[in-house]
């Protein structure tokens, strides 16, 4: 019996750890080869795709700076070469800056929206030539909580940048669905990533448990998951959405998606 996504090949960005790492591996075990991207981490990316091997699947890791568009152009072509096309692109890379409107520097704000944003950009104007070729494609924006309205303090630069992830999501989907692209975003609540533990404090995090409905931080496998449901063909009819994963955040400013 095949996998959920068996003969697709997939470009997972930031793929080297965290979320990333996880999504990687989930959709090779559901039978996808995977385009494993990574910024820095040469080590952490390879042993990733190692493990995907390991399971008898199919991967390659791929060095890239989403905020460079050259970059990105090269880690595509490299791709297409190695897989002949790529029907799932899943945007995860991403920084955190900190900062409130009192303090935000133009630095912090540019850096954000340059990797956050204008990366997902150049990593979605890579890949759909070819889906649009084949009338086929997937393609998941991991926005955040904090896009929507999260109440996390000091953390401006990056809510900003992932509010404006869920802007995007729904303009690509309005200019890809007439070609058969499925365009989708998630919003993570608090997952145990690296990025967690280093932009927040032991107590804001355990605060925010505390006002989340499951009790719990939300693991990499949990969004993973999600990925998977909304890059599978089970997921066909379903574009310009934004689904939240937090285990049932009550301290957002806005419950809308």
């Amino acid at each position: 019996m095949g996998g959920r996504v068996d003969g697709k090949v997939a470009l997972v960005t930031g793929a080297s750890r965290g979320i990333g790492r996880a999504t990687a591996q989930l959709l090779a075990k559901e039978g996808a080869a995977v385009i494993v991207n990574f910024a820095g981490h040469r080590e952490a990316a390879e042993t990733v795709v190692e493990h995907i091997r390991q399971g008898g699947g199919r991967a390659i890791a791929v060095q890239a700076n989403v905020a460079d568009r050259s970059e990105v152009l090269a880690m595509v072509e490299q791709g297409l070469r190695e897989f002949s096309r790529i029907d799932v692109l899943v945007n995860n890379a991403g920084i955190f800056r900190s900062g409130s409107i009192q303090n935000l520097t133009e630095t912090s704000i540019d850096e954000a929206i340059t990797v956050n944003v204008k990366g997902m950009i150049h990593c979605i104007q890579a890949v759909i030539p070819q889906m649009i070729t084949r009338r086929y494609g997937k393609i998941v924006n991991l926005s955040s909580t904090a896009g929507i309205g999260s109440t996390a303090p000091n953390t401006t630069p990056y809510a900003v940048s992932k509010a404006a992830i869920i802007g995007l999501t729904k303009r690509v989907a309005l200019d890809l669905g007439s070609h058969g692209i499925n365009v989708n975003a998630l919003c993570p609540g608090f997952i145990r990533t690296d990025m967690i533990g280093s932009a927040l404090s032991a107590q804001v995090i355990e605060t925010t448990v505390r006002r989340t409905l499951l009790g719990r931080l939300g693991e990499p496998d949990d969004i993973a998951a999600a990925v998977l449901f909304l890059v599978s063909d089970e997921a066909s009819f379903i574009t310009a959405q934004v689904l939240t994963v937090d285990g049932g955040r009550t301290d957002l400013l806005s419950h809308s998606g």
